[in-house]
């Protein structure tokens, strides 16, 4: 079946039951390139990750640029969820570019596991959940 049959079928399913806020892409992301395999990106996002000093964060978009891959910050998502949270891959101090974890019924209580990860590093949350990026981002030095 090809990825545009799928698409077809799929969204024939999800448009009589969706609210009409949701607008259903049509076509592909302009991003998209069947030909690109991203799950092949995975080990350079996981090395990258694993670089993030204790005690810091990073960002999604800020995970993508260093892996060069630009624009991919939903690749890194994907990437980081398929990570076990003890695999020794420090996946907690990758939060999203407002300072928050990201919330997600699919993650199964793991956003949980994730604040209290940070807050044993010592990183600090405000009323709002919110971590001061301005305090805690990671900031990695360019070697040359």
């Amino acid at each position: 079946m090809t990825i545009a049959a799928w698409s077809a079928g799929a969204i024939a399913v999800l448009k009589p039951i969706l609210p009409p806020q949701f607008h259903l892409p049509l076509t592909p992301p302009p991003h998209y390139s069947p030909s690109y395999p991203p799950m092949s990106s995975y080990p350079v996002i996981y090395k990258v990750v694993c670089q993030i000093p204790y005690g810091q964060v990073a960002t999604y978009g800020q995970i993508a640029e260093l892996a060069n891959l630009p624009g991919r910050a939903r690749l890194v998502g994907y990437a980081l969820y398929r990570v076990a949270p003890d695999s020794g891959i420090p996946w907690h101090r990758v939060i999203n570019a407002k300072g928050e974890i990201s919330q997600s019924l699919a993650r199964y209580g793991s956003d949980y596991l994730q604040r209290s990860l940070l807050a044993a590093e010592g990183i600090a949350f405000d009323p709002q959940g919110k971590i001061d990026l301005r305090k805690y981002l990671w900031k990695p030095t360019l070697e040359g």
